[in-house]
């Protein structure tokens, strides 16, 4: 329940690329429109594998991508970035997986 209630800030950067009402241009120029570039990049990652996976599976995936990534940067957890690396740690992993998951001869 703590990792939940940890990562419940991370939730407002799972939309459309906006920073302060203004439409980002990704990679970004900043921490905050590559945060926002970097939750569009999960939300992409988490919807391929939500197609790709049984729910109840994906549900398990995701649970513990976080629990790994919020481990693998806790002496981070203070810092400015730390959100954003926690996004990108998720989304490395899912696409881990996808890319796990297509057969042989497919890119």
């Amino acid at each position: 329940m703590k990792c939940l209630l940890a990562l419940l800030p991370l939730a407002c950067f799972l939309q459309p690329a906006q920073v302060m009402g203004q439409e980002v241009q990704c990679p970004g120029e900043n921490t905050l429109e590559m945060r926002a570039c970097a939750a569009l990049d999960l939300d992409e990652s988490n919807k391929t594998l939500r197609s790709e996976l049984p729910g109840e599976i994906f549900d398990r995936w995701q649970q513990t991508t976080k629990e790994v990534c919020t481990t693998a940067y806790a002496p981070y957890r203070q810092g400015s970035i730390y959100p954003q690396m926690i996004i990108r740690c998720d989304d490395n992993l899912n696409r881990a997986l996808l890319k796990e998951l297509k057969g042989l001869g497919e890119n």
